[in-house]
């Protein structure tokens, strides 16, 4: 059972986590926290250290959310092939998924903490990585499977893959368009249908 201050905790970083995503760091203020969450300046500084240890916990929750919903989509495919294609399938519905949580955490908050917060900027290139890794290793199963073609080097379409998605949902993003992003997930699909399959 949790106890009141982890609760009270928990209710602080779910409270302000789309805050920070999408004023960012700088911009989100003591007094922004404290009329979205209906709590002091003790009550939040009782929970948290600092502002900074506010804004990791809160990008944290925003990735960890993204990784679950990732997960879910991953969970749904019996081959890696299945799986990759069903990552593509979860960046078509990504605009809407990213507008509840104030968008993007990780284009929001990496643009955000680029030379202005290098914690949270290590934080989001944690992400980066994590999320090509999951690409990455699916590749990589797909190889060792025989499912895809052995001329595909595994972390090169990782790295493509990832900055074609986040190329257009900073672009779906900017303009408020959905289509860049179903755009660039279908462009994955087809890279995959067309290149990777034996």
């Amino acid at each position: 059972m949790s106890t009141k201050a982890e609760k009270t905790s928990k209710f602080i970083i779910e409270t302000v986590a789309p805050i920070f995503n999408k004023n960012g760091y700088a911009a989100t203020s003591l007094s922004d926290i404290t009329a979205a969450t209906g709590l002091t300046k003790g009550a939040i500084y009782g929970n948290f250290e600092n502002k900074d240890e506010l804004a990791l916990a809160a990008f944290k929750f925003n990735v960890k959310k993204l990784m679950v919903k990732i997960g879910e989509y991953i969970s749904k495919g019996d081959t890696p092939l299945e799986k990759l294609l069903l990552i593509a399938d979860f960046y078509k519905e990504y605009y809407h998924f990213s507008m509840e949580i104030g968008g993007c955490p990780v284009l929001n908050i990496g643009i955000d903490a680029n030379n202005n917060h290098d914690v949270l900027l290590e934080k989001v290139q944690e992400s980066v990585e994590k999320i090509q890794g999951y690409i990455e290793n699916l590749i990589d199963d797909g190889l060792k499977q025989g499912e895809i073609r052995n001329t595909i080097v595994a972390k090169t379409y990782a790295k493509r893959f990832y900055s074609l998605l986040q190329g257009a949902i900073f672009m779906s993003q900017t303009m408020k368009d959905n289509s860049y992003i179903v755009d660039a997930a279908n462009v994955m699909r087809d890279t995959i249908n067309q290149r990777f399959r034996q």
